[in-house]
């Protein structure tokens, strides 16, 4: 009990002897933590590199050309999936006798619109871990700024007490802004490449579903051609 009391009060002993400062670098720290756990669970808990294998459990119905099957099973995957959406744009184009243009482009509308969910808020954390540099780098020049205008008006007794409470006010803004961006920036290049990853995999899942529709189904004139 004694061990964790000590433990909170060196927290708040830490931040009140960095002054203002550590409230928005505290702010930024929160938001940063919030976004992290967030993606982790939806990039590493929730989706897996798996679309390709699950792609091809399309391959017999499309090339039988059962379409309502495919949809079928398509909708049957879970709402969420990137795969889901993919196949289901891609073969209800091709069962309205889109054509392969068609196709593709019903599959690159979806694939942009799954990158998009995939990237969404990672960017945040790069920018939030230079905000928290920065904000630690403002709070060691006000706190420098205010010792030395203070001990210019102090007496001799007192300066050198003033100068070492404003140099520990800057350290330890400086010490708390680098606490905070560097986790920050570490998971930003983790989830960015988490997020490479899971892109890839999607993209070619979409590729295989692509290249089994475009092969086994005609354009739209030859189609046209064939119902008169």
């Amino acid at each position: 009990m004694e061990t964790n009391t000590s433990f909170f009060g060196s927290i708040v002993s830490f931040f009140a002897t960095g002054g203002f400062w550590m409230l928005p670098i505290a702010a930024a720290q929160v938001v940063s933590l919030a976004i992290i756990a967030e993606r982790v669970i939806r990039l590493y808990v929730q989706r897996q590199p798996d679309l390709r294998k699950q792609a091809n459990l399309f391959e017999t119905d499309i090339k039988k050309g059962n379409l309502d099957r495919v949809l079928l099973q398509a909708r049957s995957l879970d709402r969420d999936s990137a795969l889901r959406n993919v196949v289901e744009a891609g073969a209800s184009a091709a069962q309205n006798m889109g054509g392969r243009e068609e196709v593709q482009a019903k599959m690159d509308e979806v694939l942009v619109r799954e990158q998009s969910k995939l990237e969404s808020r990672i960017e945040f954390l790069a920018m939030l871990g230079n905000v928290g540099t920065l904000l630690g780098l403002l709070g060691t020049i006000v706190g420098m700024i205010r010792s030395f205008a203070a001990i210019s008006q102090a007496d001799q007794l007192t300066k050198a007490a003033m100068l070492a409470a404003g140099v520990s006010e800057a350290m330890h803004a400086t010490a708390y802004g680098l606490i905070m961006a560097i986790p920050a920036l570490v998971m930003y290049s983790v989830l960015q490449n988490r997020v490479n990853k899971l892109s890839d995999d999607m993209t070619q899942a979409a590729l295989r579903i692509y290249n089994l529709l475009g092969f086994h189904y005609d354009s739209v004139p030859s189609k046209r051609s064939v119902e008169k």
